[in-house]
């Protein structure tokens, strides 16, 4: 494969989604990246130490890296964030998530880089306006928790703004699960989690509802795998017309319970679920139900399906789990 000329930044490069972009950017022939995080977290290595890349810079140091480069930068990636939705210190969420991508938008604005950003479905709350991605939903929406109102923040930020990247896309991402979250403890996906403790207990404990209109394990997500995710980034990369927030989940709501019985079926043993208590910290601030509106990435020409939770969860199970592997 020929290698792209283009350089690329991609910050959050040592995280989950960020290190799978890379990866993926890389066998599409693009080598000229310069991977942007906190690279000191020992527990993150592996997931970019095996990347084709020009350069690390540290995130702190990226603007006065950015000042004194003589490279161009054809693009930016922008997925660094702090993702802990039971942080609950809203400085610690702005930031990173708020004024650190400020600063992104308004570099990318002025050297006219188009620029693609990590939103979030946290920015939809409890549902109660729906999930609609159209651009008049966004500052009435409602976020749950301090790392949702930031991410809504940011979107309405960048919606008011008459200076902009002459190509931007806000993405935003529901439940994503995938290989390179080994390292996210309580904050990785279930299907992470449920292989854990099949693995080790051969049953798995699934959240009770706390929710009148729920049954136990019936609360619903959209589940969205992460190579789905970076193939839309990867379509926005080219595309660069159609500004604006999107939702990226898969469209389809599906229960916990569902994801259970995907993952005992990818790892052929009987299902054996047990509900405990949600924990207190969290309970009320508890997503019962997501499911992404897809129609309008699928009005701007984007037509690759997207995988069944069976498809992704039997994928990342048995080809990354199972074996330990990074993508």
């Amino acid at each position: 494969m020929t290698t792209n000329p283009s350089t690329i930044i991609v910050t959050g490069a040592a995280g989950f989604i960020g290190s799978c972009m890379a990866g993926y950017l890389n066998a599409q022939g693009y080598h000229h990246l310069i991977l942007v995080d906190d690279f000191g977290v020992e527990a993150k290595r592996k997931n970019w130490e095996g990347k084709i890349y020009d350069h690390i810079v540290e995130r702190s140091s990226l603007f006065e890296w950015l000042s004194r480069t003589a490279t161009k930068i054809d693009a930016c990636i922008h997925l660094g964030a702090r993702t802990d939705t039971t942080e609950f210190d809203y400085a610690v969420h702005e930031a990173l998530n708020l004024e650190y991508s400020k600063q992104i938008w308004q570099y990318c604005t002025a050297k006219n880089i188009p620029l693609m950003y990590a939103s979030s479905a946290a920015t939809y709350g409890a549902g109660e306006n729906g999930y609609n991605d159209a651009h008049d939903s966004v500052a009435a929406l409602k976020p749950l928790n301090p790392y949702g109102v930031s991410k809504n923040e940011f979107d309405k930020w960048a919606l008011a703004q008459n200076q902009q990247p002459y190509f931007w896309a806000g993405l935003k991402f529901f439940n994503v699960y995938g290989p390179n979250e080994y390292h996210k403890a309580r904050m990785a996906s279930v299907v992470f989690h449920a292989y854990q403790q099949i693995k080790n207990t051969g049953s798995l404990n699934l959240f009770k509802s706390h929710h009148p209109d729920f049954k136990d394990g019936e609360q619903m997500r959209d589940f969205v795998y992460v190579k789905d995710v970076v193939n839309v980034l990867y379509f926005f990369l080219h595309h660069r017309k159609d500004a604006g927030i999107y939702n990226l989940g898969s469209g389809k709501a599906r229960t916990f319970k569902d994801l259970a019985a995907a993952t005992f079926q990818a790892m052929a043993i009987a299902p054996q679920i047990n509900f405990i208590d949600t924990p207190a910290d969290i309970r009320d601030k508890y997503q019962y139900f997501t499911e992404a509106k897809m129609q309008k990435l699928k009005a701007i020409g984007y037509e690759i399906p997207f995988h069944t939770i069976e498809q992704g969860v039997a994928d990342y199970v048995n080809n990354y789990l199972a074996k330990n592997n990074y993508l």
